[in-house]
């Protein structure tokens, strides 16, 4: 007997969560149709099509939704109203947490998502690597800041910090991906923090001194 009632209707939300956690894991390359297909409820091809367009444009959203959620550890860079030190470390302790948690894949899509594409799927991997420049020029912005305020010795030493801070960034990834606990990531931070500590300027507070 035929059945009757009204189909099943698409939750688009609940798909682009599914699609991400799979985009995470995997990366965009590794992850075929049916996979998405699947994990999205079983769409069928046609309400796949016509929901994304293909799965470059369904990636795409899935990255905006990314930064729109867990991609929010990032904000601290842009904050004026943080001081540079605080938005630096906020972010990276932020990132430790979320990239090591275990309640999604480990990591962060922006570094791995597209790390490994073959030619044609370059534009893909160029989005990645147009929000990692982003992560570049928040790091740059923070020391800039800090230099013109008088926080920061203006020298070659805080010329290369957002260099390091965004390498260890994504080092990350790797670390997460491989085991290793928040906890042992805060504590690397520490350490990092006084890269930072070693360039800055005495200050009527003393919060972060000039090592000497």
């Amino acid at each position: 007997m035929a059945r009757t009632g009204r189909p099943r209707e698409f939750d688009r939300d609940r798909a682009i969560d599914a699609a991400m956690a799979l985009f995470w894991s995997q990366g965009y390359e590794p992850t075929s149709l049916t996979q998405l297909k699947s994990c999205m409820g079983n769409i069928s091809p046609a309400s796949f099509y016509a929901a994304f367009g293909s799965k470059e444009a369904l990636f795409r959203e899935v990255v905006q939704y990314y930064l729109a959620t867990y991609g929010q550890v990032m904000a601290p860079l842009g904050d004026e109203s943080l001081a540079p030190r605080d938005a630096i470390e906020r972010t990276l302790r932020g990132s430790a947490r979320m990239q090591s948690a275990r309640t999604h894949p480990c990591g962060c899509l922006i570094v791995a998502g597209a790390s490994n594409c073959s030619p044609e799927n370059e534009p893909v991997q160029a989005l990645l690597a147009e929000e990692r420049q982003r992560t570049r020029a928040g790091f740059m912005a923070c020391v800039k800041r800090a230099i013109a305020s008088g926080e920061l010795r203006d020298c070659a030493a805080t010329q290369v910090l957002p260099d390091i801070f965004t390498t260890f960034l994504h080092g990350m990834t790797c670390e997460a991906r491989d085991g290793v606990t928040s906890d042992n990531l805060d504590a690397a931070i520490t350490s990092l923090l006084t890269l930072w500590d070693a360039s800055a300027v005495m200050s009527g507070t003393g919060k972060h001194p000039k090592n000497s």
